[in-house]
């Protein structure tokens, strides 16, 4: 099962607490179902080295379950809107098994809930690899629901795939709907290097929605780093656009940056 995203923090009483965090972590997961009255209520999914603490409850362990078996029991589950993305369809892209591929590419399906669609499209996106890549492509150009293509394209934020970075700064450049396009902007940030840089410059110099430009300056200044602070000091010196260059100083303000410090200080010379 891939558990890379699976996390150990606890809810109790309005507040939660982390557990351990491995840098290496395991390779298989800990699904919990929660059973009351004969029905499931909850689904979690865990890594094993979290400690469990089931408040006095009895806890049935079943071990040695083949991985596209557990996928079939989880979506049986589905659609139920109480057990959707943090709950069955999570325990479904955990698992490092085709049968889960095929599973989210159901979810996916224009025939599903929308709350069930986005849950499965970030999640395909995220931790499917390649083939989440390629099954969120059409949907993102597509794709009749601005929600479930945002979904997608927060997942490929997290999906390390070199693919994911191509379908991101393409759709930053070229998609219809400006919304998606500064979404597609922001999740840019998460992923530096060259190719990223001039996806966000192309954005701020040739878009056409001041939405889409602002998005991309702060994206500039979010890059991890301070990647973006050249550029940034950049267009203070050379843009036209009063807004962006109001926007670009701000950010190099806030970003505390030794190199933003003596821009601030040649220009007050």
């Amino acid at each position: 099962m891939r558990n890379s995203l699976l996390s150990c923090e606890y809810v109790r009483d309005g507040y939660s607490s982390p557990g351990v965090i491995h840098l290496e972590p395991p390779d298989h997961a800990v699904i919990l179902f929660r059973v009351e009255a004969n029905a499931v209520g909850k689904i979690r999914s865990l890594s094993p080295d979290c400690e469990i603490d089931a408040g006095g409850l009895p806890v049935h362990w079943l071990t040695d379950v083949a991985p596209s078996q557990s996928v079939a029991l989880l979506a049986s589950y589905l659609p139920q809107k109480e057990l959707d993305g943090n709950g069955a369809v999570t325990a479904i892209a955990a698992h490092a098994d085709a049968s889960a591929d095929a599973a989210l590419d159901r979810l996916l399906a224009a025939t599903q809930p929308e709350w069930l669609r986005r849950s499965a499209a970030s999640l395909m996106a995220s931790q499917r690899g390649r083939h989440g890549v390629e099954a969120v492509k059409n949907l993102i150009s597509n794709d009749s629901s601005d929600n479930v293509r945002q979904s997608a394209i927060n997942g490929l934020a997290r999906n390390k795939e070199p693919e994911a970075l191509d379908l991101l700064i393409a759709t930053a450049r070229s998609d219809r709907n400006p919304h998606i396009r500064a979404q597609a902007i922001s999740a840019l940030n998460r992923k530096p290097g060259q190719p990223v840089l001039d996806a966000i410059q192309s954005a701020i110099s040739n878009d056409t929605d001041v939405t889409v430009r602002r998005r991309a300056v702060d994206a500039l200044g979010s890059l991890p780093d301070g990647a973006g602070i050249p550029m940034l000091i950049q267009i203070v010196k050379t843009s036209k656009d009063a807004e962006v260059r109001k926007q670009a100083m701000n950010r190099l303000e806030a970003s505390h940056d030794a190199r933003a410090q003596a821009f601030f200080e040649e220009v007050l010379k």
